[in-house]
């Protein structure tokens, strides 16, 4: 199988489960072993853009970002994204799934069926402080069994307790919510992140591949990239892929390795679509523009990317106690290492968000005028809130003077639509990525009222004597100008899903049926978030870990 990301990990972790599969997972970047920052919450931020465990990717200048190209990294390291991605677990909505559900014609990919493997893949474990998070989590909607820690974060400021007075205080507009993955989000609570009861990361790798590797039927090779899935026979014009070519430099030798059963491509969302062009499967006239042999014309692949553009807005506040503290104090910083060496707890052992919110447009909104809404149904967000103890930008960096909060504003349900394509037949290329951030008129919209629900919320009496000033164009009651802000600053929370999209067996669009095998082939299976027809309302690590899990189930019964 290729890839050792979030699925594919899973994947490689199931199948080996049986000792009658044989399972080879090729995976192109580095160990995550000794990584102290792919260890330690907190630094998660610091694995990404522009590191030895990224691709190091940038997207093409984008038209809804003023012609910005922005950068775009994805994991290249065991576990893949769930190495270096900033650990928010949640779900999404009930209305995410049916959609899936819906869209395939397999109730398989409904809530109802899918919440088992919710609750299969996670263990939910007591935050790093050990305190009672009763009211701050359901329990019994989480597993207490699966392998990726899922917790509450430990270190609570006293901005925690001002989000939390404010839902009080703005209730209709900001209502509590015990636990948003329920199915039912909406609102705003405590954040539940990847992170286990020793303050560790809680990422594929560690949860999933690491400790199978201790069976004879898993190997694992590093460092070394696939660059072309190969069909080893036809028959009735039905290609069976059941080889992969690889290579660890691009200049080095080829090695073939053969598939008795099934190849499974874990690429992910830019990987995948990468891959399947570079073998010949995609649209033919673009093959042909780069002299690409067509084996199996499928239009779809590399389109239909979406992403959840990320904007920060902030706050100068009356503390001294925000992330900046720790920024600019080496001693600071070193002590709060050695007290997370040392027990696992303290603002270390926390990814950074303690709370988040979901909220929808008003059904009357005159966007709706001209546009569908592109949610998944009522009980799925249209923009996420996102209040940060800090300076947090993709964009800027932090001022060197004063204490800041932020509230970060993401747009859950995008219209927009962008795509993956080769930039050349070499594999060691990159790809042409466009996310297509903002490109839709509803999108600006939504992230201009997404910024006026952010500046609401900091006008609640909890915040009174904390906020100093908004910065920059957050002062301004004009929605023109928070488009143009919008525009100039937001970036993307690095979520692309959909450039393989999953459809039922009937349809001729799309690139996987529901069981995850490419249309129109045998012998080839993409199990990552590509194959999600639409993007959940929610950050989706915890959602492909459930359609990985069920999808080892599907594979493991294809071939029992």
């Amino acid at each position: 199988m290729i890839s050792a990301g979030t699925a594919g990990s899973v994947i490689a972790a199931r199948l080996s489960e049986n000792p009658a599969f044989s399972v080879l997972v090729i995976e192109a970047g580095s160990s995550n072993q000794n990584i102290l920052a792919a260890e330690v919450p907190f630094l998660g931020s610091s694995l990404s853009p522009n590191t030895a465990v990224t691709w190091n990717y940038t997207t093409t200048p984008q038209i809804g970002l003023n012609n910005r190209s922005i950068p775009y990294p994805r994991g290249y390291v065991l576990g893949g994204s769930s190495t270096i991605n900033f650990e928010i677990w949640t779900r999404g909505s009930i209305d995410d799934y049916n959609r899936f559900a819906d869209v395939t014609c397999d109730p398989g990919w409904s809530w109802d069926e899918m919440f088992h493997y919710m609750k299969k893949s996670e263990h939910l474990v007591p935050p790093t402080d050990n305190r009672s998070v009763f009211g701050e989590v359901d329990p019994s909607i989480h597993g207490k069994k699966g392998p990726v820690q899922v917790s509450l974060g430990g270190f609570v400021s006293g901005m925690d307790r001002r989000v939390i007075d404010t839902t009080r205080e703005l209730n209709c507009e900001f209502p509590y919510n015990v636990d948003m993955n329920s199915g039912y989000p909406l609102g705003l609570g405590w954040a539940q992140n990847s992170v286990s009861s020793k303050g560790f990361r809680s990422s594929s790798a560690t949860a999933y591949l690491t400790p199978a590797m201790e069976r004879d039927n898993l190997d694992v090779l590093i460092q070394t990239r696939v660059t072309k899935l190969v069909a080893v026979s036809q028959e009735n014009g039905v290609p069976k892929f059941g080889q992969v070519e690889v290579a660890q430099t691009a200049t080095g030798p080829r090695l073939l390795f053969n598939a008795t059963k099934e190849v499974i491509l874990s690429g992910g969302t830019i990987n995948t679509p990468q891959l399947l062009q570079l073998s010949g499967v995609g649209d033919s006239a673009l093959l042909a523009s780069l002299n690409i042999t067509t084996i199996l014309n499928l239009e779809d692949v590399g389109k239909n990317l979406s992403d959840h553009p990320f904007l920060a807005n902030h706050w100068l506040v009356n503390s001294t106690s925000t992330f900046e503290k720790v920024g600019r104090n080496a001693t600071l910083t070193a002590d709060l290492l050695a007290q997370w060496n040392a027990t696992g707890t303290g603002l270390l052992s926390d990814p950074g968000a303690n709370q988040i919110g979901w909220k929808r447009l008003p059904s009357n909104s005159s966007i709706f005028q001209q546009y569908p809404d592109p949610s998944a149904g009522p009980a799925s967000a249209h923009y996420e809130l996102l209040p940060v103890n800090g300076f947090v930008s993709f964009v800027e960096s932090t001022p060197a003077t004063g204490f800041f909060m932020s509230v970060v504003t993401n747009i859950a349900s995008p219209l927009s639509r962008g795509s993956v394509t080769l930039a050349s037949s070499d594999p060691f290329d990159n790809p042409i990525i466009n996310p297509a951030l903002l490109e839709s008129p509803f999108d600006i919209y939504v992230m201009v009222e997404a910024i006026k629900s952010a500046k609401r919320f900091v006008e609640a009496p909890a915040w009174k004597g904390y906020i100093i000033q908004a910065l920059g164009a957050l002062n301004s009651t004009i929605d023109e100008d928070l488009a143009e802000y919008a525009r100039s600053s937001t970036s993307t929370v690095f979520h692309p899903v959909g450039t393989a999209r999953m459809t039922s067996y009937s349809n001729q669009d799309g690139v996987v049926n529901p069981d995850l095998l490419v249309k129109g082939s045998s012998g080839l299976r993409i199990v990552d978030a590509s194959v999600l027809p639409y993007i959940p309302a929610a950050h989706p690590q915890a959602c492909v870990y459930a359609m990985a899990e069920r999808a080892a189930d599907l594979i493991k019964a294809a071939w029992s």
